[in-house]
């Protein structure tokens, strides 16, 4: 009669299972015998030990393989005949209490997976973005570019105003005493950025070259040093020079400095058209995905095994100390870090990952190697020489593997786009781009 399966809370579920003593003990000897061939025992040639020699050596080791392997060739015949998914690793604990002679005996405690529904994917709401790129639009990026490439020239007899890039000495103080990160000399930033506090460049605007003045300021509660934090210090600024800005021509120079070798500008432009269009549509298409991927996770509810979740939540976990680390915190691989921190957004995407799984096998949305070839083809149009990056992508089975995660993740929005509710809306390209 096979072990009953007890279901505990949620996917939890526990069985007994029970090996018999003789039959480890059987295989225990035959291991031991095998590993007295070869086994190299000190004041024995290899080989020569005595069994009981062995056994000193060798024996506990091997009786804890054995007794793992046949425990878990026990769990996994129970598995299979109740058709059970196993999710993480069992956790086995010794019986003592009501074993029978000569048994020895677990209890294995695991989770499974969930029956995964896919949702009627006709009741789903989704916005899907769009966005067309203009004129207007080519013209709001030269005019980025133009501003990345400013040119600032200095004027002898003329107040700063925003814009202006304004170079300076100034000398902080608290309760008359300077304090750290409150004096430089020759420092330069550009009126208007937002580089400095609003009243900093407030008492720049409107003075000279040669000019100085005091003013105090009062530094946020929030602000970046504690030292200084919520409390209000005095500058001293002399500005040492005024430079005012003036943009470069969209001309033969300029778009040579952009990479067109011929300096043809109408060809800058058309590339600069190409170049934002594919990037927009991308970001069009990340937020239409997202908002695919909102709607599919609400309306699943079923439960996840927790097994999954603490995996998801150690990797995003190790992947938010890795990022700290790159950014110079200190101390990153031992701040603390809450275990909810991301147990909720790790829970919705293991939830998302299972249902988008059985989606993929219901609909057979696997991706085909058209399509993985179309669009590595299509990624590839953003390089200089995109055979070549077609043939290291096809040739390279990460790189490969790569693009069908991709592709796959199309197939099964396009999937979804077609069934579900779909409210289109234009995207705004600057709120889209980031632009300022």
């Amino acid at each position: 009669m096979s072990p009953v399966v007890e279901k505990l809370s949620g996917l939890e579920r526990r069985v007994d299972l029970a090996v018999q003593v003789a039959d480890i003990e059987k295989e225990v000897q035959t291991q031991l015998k095998r590993v007295a061939r070869t086994a190299k025992v000190q004041g024995f040639r290899p080989g020569k030990a005595p069994l009981s020699v062995i056994e000193r050596s060798h024996g506990p080791s091997v009786r804890y393989d054995v007794i793992n392997t046949e425990i878990g060739k026990s769990l996994d015949k129970v598995v299979q005949e109740a058709q059970l998914r196993i999710a993480g690793t069992p956790n086995l604990e010794p019986k003592v209490e009501d074993v029978d002679e000569g048994v020895m005996a677990f209890s294995a405690t695991f989770e499974v997976y969930p029956e995964v529904a896919v949702p009627d994917l006709a009741a789903l709401k989704i916005t899907r973005s769009e966005i067309e790129i203009g004129d207007a639009e080519v013209q709001k990026t030269l005019d980025i570019l133009r501003k990345q490439r400013t040119i600032f020239t200095p004027v002898a007899d003329r107040t700063a105003q925003s814009g202006d890039r304004v170079t300076l000495n100034f000398v902080g103080t608290i309760d008359g005493v300077a304090f750290e990160g409150g004096t430089a000399e020759k420092y330069a930033f550009v009126l208007g950025e937002g580089r400095m506090l609003a009243e900093f460049e407030a008492a720049a605007t409107g003075l000279k070259a040669g000019e100085s003045k005091t003013f105090p300021l009062s530094f946020p509660e929030d602000y970046g040093s504690a030292e200084v934090a919520g409390k209000t210090a005095e500058f001293k600024i002399e500005i040492t020079e005024v430079a005012e800005p003036e943009l470069p021509e969209v001309d033969a120079d300029f778009a040579k400095s952009l990479g067109q070798v011929e300096g043809d500008v109408d060809a800058l432009q058309a590339d600069i058209r190409a170049n934002i269009d594919r990037e927009a549509q991308a970001r069009t298409k990340a937020r239409t995905k997202a908002s695919v991927m909102d709607a599919l996770a609400a309306a699943c509810t079923f439960d996840v095994p927790k097994a999954l979740v603490d995996d998801e939540v150690q990797h995003r976990t190790a992947a938010a100390r890795e990022e700290l680390k790159n950014r110079g915190v200190p101390n990153a691989d031992t701040l603390p870090i809450p275990e909810d921190t991301f147990k909720t957004e790790a829970e919705r995407r293991v939830r998302l990952g299972l249902l988008v799984a059985e989606l993929v096998k219901t609909s057979d949305l696997q991706p085909k190697p058209e399509q993985v070839r179309a669009r590595i083809e299509d990624f590839a149009q953003s390089y200089e020489q995109p055979a070549q990056v077609v043939t290291y992508y096809l040739s390279d089975r990460e790189r490969r593997a790569e693009i069908e995660s991709l592709v796959l993740e199309d197939n099964v929005v396009d999937h979804i786009l077609a069934a579900a509710q779909i409210t289109t809306e234009q995207a705004d390209f600057d709120t889209l781009m980031g632009s300022n």
